[in-house]
């Protein structure tokens, strides 16, 4: 069973093992990752990124079908969110007044303090931001988004996430260079998506600042 569970945890660096073991099984499982990560703010812990780079490398190998494998992780990433904003809409305001043991509270606070801040768009760039891709989707349930806007954000998103991640492993992911440094790449990628964010938080500081000494009295 552990072995099991840690091969679930890193299919990322197993996809070969399982890919081998189950063959077109295999679509089944990585949709429910994907589903999983998404759909379940306790499952944020499920790798994500890194699995569709590897899935998209895979692809190119000729193991699986990039296009199938593509349009059913989308359909994850997508039906994904939505429970996850479902589940938000039900439990409501109480979240963040009753601790309850099963969520992070502080992951949950700063996605909703994102959220409250960028709005809509965050749907879409929290796709590619661990831990905030889990949480987005709840907070704007919570939050009582309109189902309409939420939808268009969720599928532009999970269209994004998918296709760009599964064609980048397609393309690069059998480069022995980007085998080599995977990691390195992520952590890479996870800094370009983060950057204009934090760009963009430091501008809205100083405009702040700005507009605070031009109205202090002389």
């Amino acid at each position: 069973m552990l072995d099991l569970l840690n091969m679930v945890l890193h299919i990322d660096q197993t996809l070969g093992v399982w890919v081998a073991k189950y063959g077109a099984w295999v679509y089944l499982v990585l949709f429910l990752i994907v589903f999983a990560e998404t759909g379940f703010v306790v499952m944020p812990f499920l790798p994500g990124d890194s699995l569709l780079f590897i899935a998209g490398a895979f692809g190119a190998s000729g193991h699986i079908d990039p296009v199938v494998l593509a349009v059913l992780l989308v359909i994850a990433a997508v039906t994904g969110n939505t429970l996850n904003y479902v589940i938000g809409r039900a439990i409501g305001p109480k979240v963040f007044s009753t601790n309850l043991r099963f969520l992070d509270r502080d992951a949950l606070m700063r996605t909703h303090a994102f959220y409250e801040k960028h709005g809509g768009k965050t749907i879409v760039m929290s796709r590619f931001i661990p831990l905030v891709r889990t949480f987005a989707p709840f907070v704007a349930g919570v939050a009582e988004m309109s189902v309409a806007r939420f939808q268009l954000f969720n599928i532009t998103g999970g269209l994004l996430w998918v296709v760009s991640l599964v064609a980048a492993g397609y393309f690069f992911g059998n480069i022995p260079m980007v085998k080599e440094h995977l990691n390195l790449i992520v952590l890479i990628g996870l800094g370009a998506a983060i950057a204009p964010l934090i760009l963009a938080g430091i501008w809205k500081i100083i405009k702040k600042k700005k507009k605070t000494s031009a109205v202090k009295p002389q």
